[in-house]
């Protein structure tokens, strides 16, 4: 098969979160992916500072991962998991709960991060439900929060573009905290901000003006990684926590991103020292080999569910591809290799390398923030007058003209590299990407 698509085949698919008509003028194709690295169509090799789409810690094509998947879709392609299963699927949900220390936990899976918010979503209004608290149905979620596309997800979330459109058919009973980014009070943070703790008493206002008796549960992302690696404030997660339990509130960590090792920690409440009732992950489970995801439950959420007739299903909802065998497969040897080589730490190792490369660019044409938290990082740009979301893409397009990958969303550029990167190829990335920065600059 060719490398390049036939015009007709360029026609047919139609681009998520992208810019089908300029990309298809001039379309950029990965052709493979190694290691930290992935190939080019054109034959580049561009270093992957993304890790994906923030989800493949191990790079690409790592052989534990690929001898495992290759292995299990000889032995079992697929097997339903309505009124059956396969034992990988339940140890693979023992592994999770253990990693994330809690044992007890349940693990619901689920097939991407959009389906795991709309899953935590129904379990938190069925749990209130089956308490005897039925009238418990409002969501609280967060502005420049992404929870993913589904329906409950672009309804608890905050980002505008995702929303706009589709005001009709979003959930009722939603309401948002503020986000928590201001840069005149940390702007170049390092780490969590100083500044900000107050705004989580933004929830008690919530709570005075709807009553905690129709609330069923807050969700945000400890750290918010979509919208530019918005950070929360020290003590700010601390604080929602102990409102939620005040209240009778659930509260939900979307560790879509953060999961399986971004912070340095196997999540990031283990960062930040606070436990959710619920955390949604994806994305890193599995290296993102095969879509898989899931909701990590505690365990009298679950047990709440449990009762009536034995034979009766206790909670209706589900995937045709819930606990996959070819996704369950790579996540089990995804935790073999995070444990093996022990990429949880180097991760943390990493982080402090991060912190000191990007800021470094303080100071250089068209920056105007940095922040930064475990293996992530983001800079914001100066816009283009009256051309939103330009000046950003400007930059990834010399970045990847320079053997690197970036993400780029508004008017932020981000950074969440590989778990295997070394040292060098770090501070080489942000390097790269101060010669964009100038190169941009100098063009006008």
């Amino acid at each position: 098969m060719s490398a390049v698509p036939s015009e007709a085949a360029l026609r047919a698919w139609w681009m998520p979160f992208t810019h089908n008509r300029h990309f298809k003028a001039q379309p950029r194709l990965i052709v493979s992916g190694q290691g930290a690295y992935y190939t080019l169509a054109d034959g580049r090799r561009v270093f992957d500072g993304l890790s994906g789409l923030w989800c493949s810690p191990l790079g690409h094509s790592p052989a534990r991962v690929v001898e495992a998947v290759q292995k299990q879709v000889a032995t079992l392609d697929f097997a339903p998991s309505f009124q059956m299963g396969h034992t990988a699927a339940f140890t693979l949900a023992e592994r999770i709960a253990s990693l994330a220390g809690r044992p007890d936990d349940k693990v619901f899976f689920v097939n991407s991060g959009s389906e795991a918010v709309d899953t935590a979503l129904k379990i938190a209004v069925a749990y209130h439900r089956a308490r005897g608290e039925a009238s418990r149905t409002r969501i609280i979620g967060r502005e420049r929060g992404y929870h993913g596309v589904g329906m409950g997800g672009i309804s608890v979330g905050g980002i505008l573009a995702n929303r706009k459109m589709f005001a009709p058919l979003m959930i009722p009973g939603v309401d948002h905290l503020p986000h928590t980014w201001d840069t005149s009070k940390m702007g170049y943070s390092r780490g969590q901000p100083d500044w900000g703790l107050h705004l989580a008493e933004d929830l008690e206002r919530i709570v005075a003006l709807h009553d905690a008796s129709t609330i069923a549960a807050v969700i945000v992302e400890p750290m918010q990684g979509s919208t530019g690696v918005i950070v929360p404030p020290k003590g700010y997660l601390q604080r929602l926590r102990e409102i939620c339990t005040k209240h009778g509130i659930l509260l939900i960590f979307d560790e879509v991103i953060t999961g399986f090792g971004r912070l340095g920690t196997p999540f990031a409440a283990d960062f930040f020292g606070v436990q959710p009732d619920m955390t949604t992950f994806a994305k890193a489970v599995n290296n993102a080999t095969v879509p898989l995801g899931g909701v990590l439950a505690a365990s009298q959420i679950y047990d709440t569910f449990m009762t009536g007739p034995e034979h009766i299903i206790e909670f209706f909802h589900g995937y045709t591809y819930s606990a996959h065998p070819l996704a369950v497969a790579a996540a089990h040897a995804t935790l073999d290799e995070l444990a093996a080589a022990d990429l949880i730490n180097r991760a943390a190792t990493l982080a402090p390398v991060l912190e000191d490369a990007i800021h470094s660019l303080r100071g250089e044409a068209l920056v105007t923030d940095i922040r930064n938290l475990g293996l992530a990082a983001a800079i914001d740009v100066t816009p283009v007058p009256g051309k939103p979301a330009l000046r950003a893409y400007q930059v990834f397009e010399q970045a990847l003209s320079r053997g690197l990958m970036l993400r780029f969303t508004g008017e932020t550029l981000a950074l969440a590299p590989p778990f295997i990167s070394s040292e060098d190829e770090i501070r080489g990335a942000v390097s790269a990407l101060r010669e964009s920065l100038q190169a941009v600059s100098s063009a006008g």
